[in-house]
């Protein structure tokens, strides 16, 4: 563990469904060195969300344990979890969960503003990337007025702003054609590889999986290489 950024131990997670309770998680271990790139693969309804969601700090599980850095997230004040989550890692999801009353720059700008990076510090960020994901002329726009191809490589400059050390990959194509899910793909590996980021990529496309060096497959709540 000593050598992994992300490390989790023992996890256990069940879900109530009414009277019912689905387990989806069954004492998993894994460990994400620091700069590897990850894909995870899996069946629908794996359990590959709720695992970059617990890696993440967005979630906890009923039992184990989730370190970053050798810090246990369940002993970290809830501020602590929060800034660690904000400065740390970036999220980049399926459904994109841009805020539509803001256009893009402003969308790309607010982890950074959150964080108290100052106004001017956080637009000449989101101007790079947005420029880096080729949306130098949509700036201006709200999600409304974007293509799903745009509005995830808005998510994905919106991921990068506060310059994190781990970025989590939901199904980052899952809503996208093959050709521009593709092009997807090559502006996070280009841009994971620039900044010398970790990545894990939650993927049901096994060409998306490909391009990791590592893949791992979620089964029956395990790991399994």
């Amino acid at each position: 563990m000593n050598d992994a950024l992300v490390a989790a131990r023992a996890i256990n997670k069940t879900y109530a469904m009414g009277r019912r309770s689905l387990t989806v998680l069954r004492e998993l271990n894994f460990n994400v060195a620091r700069g590897e790139f990850i894909a995870l693969r899996g069946a629908s309804g794996a359990g590959k969300s709720t695992l970059l969601h617990l890696l993440g700090g967005l979630d906890s599980p009923d039992q184990g344990e989730i370190f970053f850095a050798g810090r246990n997230l369940a002993t970290l004040p809830a501020g602590a979890l929060a800034h660690l989550r904000n400065f740390k890692i970036g999220f980049v999801f399926q459904a994109y969960h841009l805020l539509p009353e803001l256009d893009a720059l402003e969308n790309v700008c607010l982890p950074a503003r959150i964080a108290r990076v100052s106004a001017g510090v956080a637009e000449a960020r989101g101007r790079e990337l947005l420029a880096r994901v080729g949306l130098e002329g949509r700036m201006d726009h709200r999600p409304a007025e974007l293509s799903g191809g745009e509005r995830q490589r808005v998510a994905l400059a919106r991921a990068l702003v506060n310059q994190p050390d781990l970025i989590l990959a939901d199904e980052p194509t899952g809503n996208l054609d093959s050709h521009t899910g593709g092009e997807i793909i090559d502006l996070l590996c280009s841009l994971r590889e620039e900044r010398q980021a970790t990545l894990v990529i939650a993927t049901h496309d096994a060409t998306v999986a490909a391009r990791a060096p590592r893949v791992v497959h979620l089964v029956d709540g395990q790991i399994h290489l």
